[in-house]
């Protein structure tokens, strides 16, 4: 059938974006950005904790602490500073004054002792790094300008942490409250932040498209931007070939930041776009379920690490835009041991493990599937990578196409949790807490980032202590001690730290990357032409 272009308003643009339609150049205001890139599966940024809310958050919403530039360092932002007791147990921040929410009411100590508070009791996105160690009791407001956090035991990340706490305007919730669900209905569709952005519901489609418009009383202000983005569209556009095409086209300004290598050269050759190219820390990873058989066999696991050609994939595929890494911490962050050697690819090996796993009774020839991200290229190509060198040596490999709100739902329970599945674990926080900690500490099943199911009492106990000591180089040794023990043990495969790829248009100007959010800050772009 012959595809036909229509010059489309508002409403036939929403429509054309939910079936996966860029919008045309054509119908939008110079001083609008279109962003294509996932969108979480719900607004409410305590109930969801990925890379899309990640981009979201440090629009809508302020913390109080942010992480700026590559590689990324922590800057005070609603809070001025803080403090901390000789015992590690109490942090108190002092906060700006003068910052409003978007509905023109003061942001105060309350507002952030009501936001974490509600983390706490939703036990859903980011508050899994806080709930072992802070109760919602012991965050405290002595006057408006003051928090006070009380911990139950050292926690030295807490601080790296904060910058996952979005603070939401607890007046806009209370009203929307039904059956005590903490407002999470209605914020899955609405807004109450502060941030330099603000949603507008009436166009808002879950997961396909939501647009944004500037706050210009944000309290940071606009000086440092004399031509800010006025309004931002962002699109969720699944299919990679349709996305690459609308980016050369001119149809949007950006794609996400997994931009296939092999698109690399056909975005540079073009006069439009360009692709920028930055080093994060965002590990990409092969989970296997280490509940269910076979897998709950580490010579099998071993084996499967053995049978990833991890060069083929890094060089002949990502035309070497990444750099291996051999275990769950990224490589140029602290904590990963430089000495630790990788799984190397080799069949021989593969099936000298398989046949061990096998003499221990594991059911090595039934089929197992793996579940990829059927928007993202590069985990099918990983997957059929796998799926060729494991036919070699009479494993099938069945490949199951699937999207990333359903698999983060299907890791609630081992037996709903995928055979295995294919994901990055992003920088949310720099610490290797937010990577090996957890991870791989058991307390943290029932997370997506804890999907692999394994448990090792000692690596508990070692991921603790680190949680407690100040001595940056004590922790260091006890992340390099965990993680000789869970590669060892082969709990997932690790293939290598990301090289992130987003292809912009040539009109986003001021584009400054930081491993969270992925760059996604509007506050600072602008555009031309």
């Amino acid at each position: 059938m012959k595809r036909r272009t229509f010059l489309m308003g508002t409403s036939a643009a929403a429509a054309a974006a939910a079936f996966g339609m860029p919008v045309a150049l054509a119908q939008r205001k110079p001083d609008e950005l279109i962003w294509a890139d996932q969108l979480p599966g719900s607004l409410d940024p305590h109930a969801v904790f990925d890379v899309p809310m990640q981009g979201y958050m440090v629009n809508i919403y302020d913390t109080l602490y942010v992480y700026q530039s590559n590689p990324p360092k922590l800057v005070p932002w609603i809070a001025t500073g803080h403090t901390v007791s000789e015992d590690g147990l109490t942090w108190t921040f002092k906060l700006r004054d003068g910052i409003k929410f978007h509905d023109g009411s003061a942001l105060t100590a309350e507002d952030v002792v009501w936001s974490f508070q509600r983390l706490l009791g939703i036990k859903k996105g980011a508050a899994s790094a806080f709930l072992p160690v802070l109760d919602p009791a012991n965050v405290t407001a002595p006057d408006k300008a003051t928090v006070v956090f009380k911990l139950k035991h050292p926690y030295v990340p807490f601080l790296s942490a904060t910058p996952l706490v979005a603070i939401v305007n607890r007046r806009v919730l209370e009203p929307n409250i039904k059956d005590n669900d903490w407002g999470t209905a209605w914020l899955s569709s609405n807004s109450a932040g502060s941030g330099p952005y603000v949603l507008d519901p009436a166009t808002y489609q879950p997961v396909q498209q939501l647009d944004m418009k500037r706050f210009a009383d944000h309290f940071m202000g606009w000086a440092h931007n004399k031509s800010p983005v006025e309004i931002v569209r962002r699109r969720n556009i699944l299919e990679t070939t349709t996305r690459i095409n609308a980016l050369i086209k001119g149809d949007i300004d950006a794609t996400d930041s997994y931009l296939p290598t092999d698109q690399v050269e056909r975005v540079l050759a073009s006069k439009t776009a360009t692709v920028s190219k930055d080093e994060s820390m965002r590990v990409m990873v092969l989970r296997m379920n280490n509940k269910k058989a076979p897998f709950d066999n580490v010579n099998y696991r071993r084996a499967l690490s053995h049978a990833f050609n991890y060069k083929g994939f890094i060089s002949g595929v990502l035309k070497d835009y990444a750099v291996r890494n051999a275990g769950p911490i990224p490589a140029n962050l602290w904590g990963a041991p430089t000495d630790l050697p990788p799984y190397e690819y080799s069949l021989d090996k593969a099936k000298e493990l398989l046949a061990k796993a096998k003499a221990e009774g594991a059911p090595v020839e039934r089929e197992i599937e793996i579940h990829i991200q059927q928007h993202l290229a590069q985990t099918t190509q990983a997957a059929q990578i796998l799926q060729q060198d494991l036919r070699k040596i009479g494993v099938t490999l069945k490949i199951v196409p699937n999207l990333w709100p359903q698999l983060v739902s299907s890791t609630s329970k081992p037996e709903t949790t995928p055979d295995m599945w294919v994901h990055w674990v992003s920088t949310y926080f720099v610490d290797p807490e937010n990577w090996i900690g957890q991870m791989y500490d058991s307390q943290f099943h029932g997370t997506w980032k804890a999907s692999c199911w394994y448990t090792n009492e000692k690596v508990d106990k070692l991921l603790q202590e680190a949680r407690r000591l100040a001595d940056q180089e004590k922790r260091k040794a006890l992340y390099e001690e965990a993680s000789r023990i869970v590669v060892s043990e082969a709990a997932d495969i690790w293939i290598y730290n990301t090289i992130e790829l987003r292809g912009l248009s040539n009109r986003v100007k001021g584009f400054s990357f930081t491993p969270i959010g992925s760059g996604a800050d509007f506050r600072i772009l602008s555009l031309t032409g």
